[in-house]
Parts: C-alpha cells; structure tokens; sequence
C-alpha cells in the first residue's frame, strides 16, 4: 500500500467554480482514454502553461464549488495523473468528490482564504490538518475514515477492491 499520509507540496491557485471543462476541455476528455495525454492538457483552456508549472506532488487550492459541471471521470483523473498531490477547497461539487475518492485523488475541503499562489504546503490525512509553515499557521481539517483512506492509497476503489477482493472488515 502506497503510504500518502503526510503529502508535502506547492501551490496552484484558483478561484470559485472551477468546471470540469475547466479542468480538462471538452474536446480532449472525448477525445482520447489516455490518462497521460489527459494530463498534459490540465486547465489548458483558463492556464496555458499550467502542466509546465507544476511538479508532482503540488496541489490546486481553491474557493467555493471546485468540479462543478459534468459527472465525467476524466476531470479527476487528469489531475491524478498530472501529479497533483491533492485539491484543497471550501467546497467540491458533490459528483466530483465521490469521483476523486473512486480514483484514489485526495481532496480535501477547507477554507482556502489564507493560502497563498506558490506557498508550500503540509497534509496530514490522519491527524487532520493543513500545515503553512510560511506562517506557522494550522488548518483543521476532518480527517478521512480509515476506508476512505484505505482507497486512496490503494489508487482508488478499483485498485482497492483488486487488491483486497472486497471490502476489509478491520474497520
């Protein structure tokens, strides 16, 4: 099991309701199942030069309403395979949260008023907190249940049920 409790990371900072065509633009996710060439595309449409940007393991920061839009995968996905550590936001449209744990993307809703484009972060997924060391400053946040934490490492809940056969009763 891939141990990603603790994610360390820079910042990538967006506004309120970031669609999923925003994410990835209609005319790939239509295009091609290709997780990789989805990747290369992220947010190509609002941040040309995002994927040039970003190193593995950074995160997306944003406000109100993040993955808004359609009920499609690829949006997910493509941020998983782009790297990205984790999204941290106020609020997830509720299709795209359920979607980002089925693909074991770690997403993390927390007021984001107080984070900064570029600044680095630190997540604990087990004690429950963002971490600014910039301002020595500590967000709350509720922790995942072990489940929850458990398909996300897996990579999400395919890899999960491969690798357990079913669901573990340990919890």
């Amino acid at each position: 099991m891939n141990k990603r409790r603790v994610l360390e990371g820079k910042v990538h900072k967006f506004g309120d309701n970031i669609n999923t065509d925003y994410i990835i633009s209609g005319r790939y996710k239509f295009a091609t199942l290709d997780n990789q060439e989805l990747a290369r595309h992220l947010f190509e449409d609002i941040y040309p030069d995002f994927i040039q940007k970003v190193s593995s393991g950074d995160f997306i920061v944003a406000g109100e309403n993040f993955g808004c839009g359609s009920s499609r995968e690829q949006a997910p996905l493509a941020i998983k395979y782009a790297g990205i550590g984790a999204v941290l936001a106020k609020t997830f449209a509720r299709i795209f949260y359920r979607n980002a744990i089925n693909v074991g993307l770690p997403i993390i809703q927390v007021d984001t008023g107080q984070i900064e484009e570029g600044e680095k972060l630190i997540i604990d997924l087990i004690k429950g907190e963002v971490f600014l060391p910039s301002k020595d400053l500590r967000l709350r946040i509720i922790p995942f249940p072990p489940l929850i934490l458990d398909i996300i490492e897996a990579g999400g809940l395919v890899e999960y049920m491969k690798k357990y056969g079913g669901w573990k009763v340990s919890h």
